[in-house]
């Protein structure tokens, strides 16, 4: 039970990580769309694109880690 008080607030931090990096990836997607559309493909447009990839492989960490709490948490509860 003690560990419940330290998985479920982890949990709940994993998630909102997940929501924030999920944030940044679509507004640096929608601000490399825009680039494109105004300018055509520059460097700027590939620096956004290198952004928008890394927020995205940070959402994947951040549901991968809070799969594992999730697993863990599965685990306790049998015992």
């Amino acid at each position: 039970m003690v560990m419940n008080y330290i998985l479920i607030p982890l949990l709940v931090i994993l998630c909102v990580l997940v929501v924030v990096s999920l944030i940044r990836g679509v507004v640096a997607f929608l601000k490399t769309t825009k680039i494109d559309l105004e300018t055509g493909e520059g460097e700027t447009a590939t620096d956004m694109q290198l952004a928008q990839n890394k927020a995205m492989f940070a959402r994947i960490k951040y549901q991968a880690l809070a799969i594992v709490v999730v697993a863990i948490i599965f685990v306790l509860a049998q015992n």
